[in-house]
């Protein structure tokens, strides 16, 4: 399968603000909104030590190959090629985020890291603030849900750091429910962070982890996945959250061992990638339907128009877009 450079370009970086007020007025949590699975494994610095949040393939390839381990680990470590301005321009709204410190660094600078360490955290949030500042109705989904090697020092720096950069956008934690783009928009607010560590508990723009389960298939086998998917949903209704249905298949050591040159994207993504976007054109939103979907490679098919055009089948025939 080839790169498709569908939907990538500006062509739905306001899709937000686009929608039909019948659906700007409904719940945030009942629409479908794109998502990228470790958004920012774009770029990985190859002459950084290796991470501290090693998978076990990544020890084993480690063990095996220490001189080229670094560089088949960049194929199995990156599940992006879009940079963050990128993927917002595409439509991608929500970004599954891993920070860590560096080992024997000095201060208390964190970075993207997925295996191998990416760019400073600062650097990604100032790029989103700036979109955000160009695009007033859109809305993004901040979900730091893995630290490694991270001392309270660090939670308060990354926490200050969130406060700093967005300021005023930034959503304050309350009833799922209660949150639609007509009020985030009455209010000014952007950014939606979910902070999965007791650090942010009292403060109140920092929303708890359990207010956006994202359940993980852990799954080499297409069809295994999107049962699980299935299954996930049907206990979403119970819930009274966000949810994402992340629609991507996990490598294991025998899977890497396997694909070793091809990497993630060759051996594993692209020849599944049909059955999972079958999957997913066949969705629907709403009260017992899908909210976020995470994929790896957002660039490889049309995943942010298909998942945005969805929302579509929310609104009465007569007021429906073509697709």
């Amino acid at each position: 399968m080839k790169t498709r450079p569908a939907g990538i370009g500006n062509a739905n970086a306001d899709w937000m603000g686009s929608l039909p007020s019948k659906l700007s007025a409904m719940p945030l949590k009942h629409l479908a909104v794109p998502g990228s699975h470790d958004s920012f494994t774009y770029w990985v610095d190859v002459h950084a030590p290796v991470g501290p949040d090693q998978k076990v393939y990544v020890k084993y390839l480690a063990t095996m190959f220490s001189i080229l381990a670094k560089k088949v680990m960049v194929k199995w470590s990156m599940t992006q090629n879009l940079t963050f301005k990128e993927q917002l321009e595409a439509g991608i709204r929500y970004f599954d985020l891993r920070v860590s410190s560096k080992p024997r660094e000095s201060g208390h600078e964190i970075y993207f890291i997925h295996g191998l360490f990416g760019h400073k955290v600062c650097d990604g949030l100032l790029e989103i603030n700036t979109f955000l500042n160009r695009h007033r109705k859109e809305v993004v989904f901040l979900d730091f849900n893995h630290y490694y090697a991270m001392g309270a020092e660090h939670h308060v720096y990354l926490i200050n750091m969130l406060k700093q950069v967005f300021g005023s956008k930034l959503c304050n934690d309350c009833a799922v429910e209660s949150i639609t783009l007509d009020f985030l928009w009455q209010n000014k607010y952007q950014v939606i962070v979910f902070y999965h560590h007791p650090s942010a508990q009292h403060i109140p723009v920092m929303w708890p982890g359990n207010k956006i389960p994202a359940p993980w298939a852990n799954t080499t086998r297409p069809k295994k996945l999107t049962q699980f998917l299935e299954t996930t949903l049907q206990q979403r209704a119970k819930q009274g959250s966000f949810h994402v249905s992340q629609a991507i298949l996990t490598p294991k050591s025998k899977t890497v061992a396997k694909g070793l040159v091809w990497g993630l994207r060759s051996y594993l993504v692209e020849r599944n990638l049909p059955t999972i976007m079958s999957w997913v054109e066949a969705q629907r939103p709403g009260q017992e339907g899908v909210n976020i979907i995470t994929s790896d490679f957002v660039d490889l098919t049309d995943f942010a128009n298909i998942v945005i055009k969805l929302n579509n089948l929310l609104l009465p025939e007569q007021d429906r877009r073509p697709r």
